[in-house]
């Protein structure tokens, strides 16, 4: 969305109005996050240090930037009097245009998912703000009005550029002077926010959330004035922070709560993340690991193509924000550092994909990440499966895209059956408890769970006491097309082919079968004929004990609810015709037999289409499927009452 220039108030200061998001998110900031308004802070200081972050690695192409500005550092001050606090960088710094467009829109992608994701649940919304990363906003928090001077490196201090803002609807934007590259954020603080003009308050504040930060923070130390009978601030600076990568430290040096807040730090999130590994590693290729697993889905981990995962850092020079070439996609929820000892400070995407270096880099996030996945899965099954149910989907995309890992991730799957609503079932607990005599691992697929409990194919399974898995979600047609064993069981669809339980089947129940198959034989074929080309064949089965009939496929054919999900997105796919199969038990097949064929022709279509519907298809005719049921039960509720009247006039 463009700017709205509402008005000039002279040559040199103009008004804009926020983008329409910016000011539904600036409403979102300060109800949502009242209840944790401390971590503006937070956001802020993280905000400073990226941008150092960003200097240095500018300062790899252009050395008189980083000469000129010194020691890198963030410098946290107040003012009691005028009650503002001052958090001040000397990194990249903006210009005009980029102040506009970084503090007056948001120009990134997944801002319509965003703001579609929204619920109105304070808590909720909470988090997906700081998922978003637009920490900047939080000023508002616990300020009324925030000014920003900032003054890119490379120009001039006649470049620096003043915006000004009460986050009310629109900004104003002004020329100013700035001795050194960087920014300054100048809150001017509301009414109730006292304590945040204590150094005492604040140092606690930076300790919790930012004692992880490279960068080092720094304040103005304070001493006891006896004649003021208070605590006064002298020019002496102290280092609040270690001031040091966490990531290059020893992990027995750092605590759960320092890796916790370092999380927050690189994924702007304000949960806790489910788990993390932390590792050297040392050989061919020498890097620092630091890897997250988030505990919640963010709300565009559908969009492949999101660019938020790993930054990358080469000699503890930050490098990038959005590596996606050091974890492939299907792990793009992954978040935190990593750290090369051997990659060239001047990097570029381009060189990423081709650098040798960077895959054996890949591989080994990915080795490791794995292994964090099976150690939750083995000694905390609980919170793997709380995980699974945010991110299981995704994980399914590499059982596809990684062949090399297939077998590690085909263990890590977790699914629903008819021994478990949850999806917390693994293959191997499948093969586990499989009845003796079985001979595959048997799933059915469906859109829905309950299209999947209900299914007819599941009835003679469910007579004979065999777990079935319970396939729902979009990818795993496709993700099954790449396992065809596990532990030497194949797996093996119930609507697929003829049914074949093989030890598990009753000797009497076959013969039974094969008995009324014999008897059928001419029902079957009047039905195929009266079908038509809308179905491939007609025969009886053993799958079904309660529903009269129900369609199937050739074993090595696409199933009918893939077929659905590939013409949903806009495939033209051939026409192919189901298998359907009888229950010759069933009392409405039976009476079939003894109908002439002009009425057994709408019974026999009625069929299709019930078995069809309960199958999750759909009808092309659903008005004529309507038309012919409510004549059936026009033409049966006659002929049972003339039944009743000739057995009334008999008695």
């Amino acid at each position: 969305m463009s700017l709205d220039d509402t008005q000039t108030q002279s040559p040199q200061k103009e008004t804009f109005g926020f983008q329409a998001e910016v000011k539904q998110l600036l409403h979102l900031m300060i109800h949502s996050l009242y209840s944790n308004k401390e971590i503006f802070l937070r956001e802020l200081v993280s905000n400073a240090s990226d941008a150092c972050d960003k200097l240095r690695f500018e300062g790899i192409a252009h050395p008189q930037w980083l000469a000129d500005s010194g020691e890198l550092a963030i410098e946290v001050a107040f003012d009691r009097e005028a009650r503002t606090l001052t958090i001040s960088d000397n990194g990249i710094g903006m210009s005009r245009d980029e102040a506009m467009a970084h503090l007056g829109t948001i120009a990134k992608s997944g801002t319509r998912e965003f703001f579609a994701a929204l619920t109105g649940d304070q808590k909720r919304d909470a988090q997906l703000i700081g998922q978003f990363g637009v920490g900047f906003y939080s000023s508002f928090i616990v300020a009324d009005r925030v000014t920003v001077i900032s003054r890119r490196a490379g120009l001039t201090a006649q470049d620096a550029v003043r915006w000004d803002s009460a986050g009310a609807g629109e900004y104003t934007i002004a020329p100013a002077q700035r001795e050194r590259n960087g920014t300054d954020v100048i809150l001017h603080l509301k009414e109730g926010e006292d304590e945040l003009l204590s150094a005492w308050k604040l140092k606690s504040i930076l300790t919790r959330y930012s004692d992880h930060i490279a960068t080092p923070i720094r304040m103005n130390k304070e001493q006891w004035d006896k004649d003021k009978n208070s605590y006064v601030q002298t020019e002496e600076r102290e280092t609040i922070n270690q001031a040091s990568a966490l990531w290059a430290r020893n992990k027995a040096d750092i605590t759960d709560e320092q890796y916790q807040s370092f999380y927050k730090h690189v994924a702007h999130d304000f949960g806790d993340p489910l788990a993390w590994t932390h590792n050297r590693v040392e050989g061919k290729q020498e890097y620092i690991q630091l890897l997250y697993l988030p505990a919640k889905a963010p709300f565009d981990l559908w969009d492949r193509n999101a660019r938020h995962g790993v930054k990358l850092y080469v000699r503890r020079v930050f490098i990038m924000d959005d590596a996606e070439q050091l974890l492939p996609p299907y792990l793009r929820f992954v978040r935190g550092v990593i750290d090369s000892a051997d990659l060239p400070l001047n990097v570029s995407r381009e060189l990423l994909q081709d650098s040798r270096d960077v895959r054996a880099i890949r591989e080994g996030c990915t080795k490791r990440v794995l292994s964090l996945l099976e150690d939750l899965a083995a000694q905390r099954p609980q919170d793997y499966a709380s995980w699974w149910a945010q991110f299981g989907q995704v994980l399914k995309e590499g059982v596809g895209d990684d062949a090399a890992n297939r077998d590690r991730l085909v263990q890590l799957l977790r699914f629903r059956s008819t021994r478990s609503d949850e999806p917390t079932v693994s293959l191997a607990d499948y093969v586990g408890r499989m009845k003796t005599g079985q001979q595959g691992i048997y799933y059915v697929t469906a859109d829905t769970l309950a299209g999947a409990k209900h299914s007819p194919h599941l009835e003679v399974f469910r007579k004979k006491d065999v777990e079935v898995l319970l396939l729902t979600d979009r990818v795993d047609e496709w993700m099954l097309s790449f396992i065809t064993e596990f532990e030497g069981q194949s797996l093996q669809s119930v609507a697929k082919g003829d049914l074949d339980l093989g030890a598990l089947a009753d000797p009497e129940e076959s013969q039974a079968q094969e008995q009324a198959a014999d008897a059928l034989k001419e029902l079957t074929g009047r039905i195929k004929a009266a079908l038509g080309d809308r179905v491939k064949d007609v025969r009886t089965t053993l799958r079904l004990t309660d529903s009269p009939a129900c369609i199937v496929v050739d074993r090595d054919a696409m199933s009918a609810h893939l077929a659905r999900l590939l013409k949903a997105a806009g495939q033209t796919l051939p026409d192919t015709q189901p298998i359907l199969e009888l229950n010759a038990q069933h009392s409405l097949v039976r009476q079939l037999a003894s109908m002439a064929d002009d009425a057994l022709a709408p019974w026999a279509i009625v069929l299709l289409e019930q078995a069809m519907l309960a199958e999750g298809g759909s009808l092309d005719d659903p008005a004529g499927f309507v038309r012919r049921v409510n004549q059936l039960l026009v033409e049966t509720s006659a002929a049972s009452a003339k039944a009743n009247a000739s057995q009334g006039a008999a008695s």
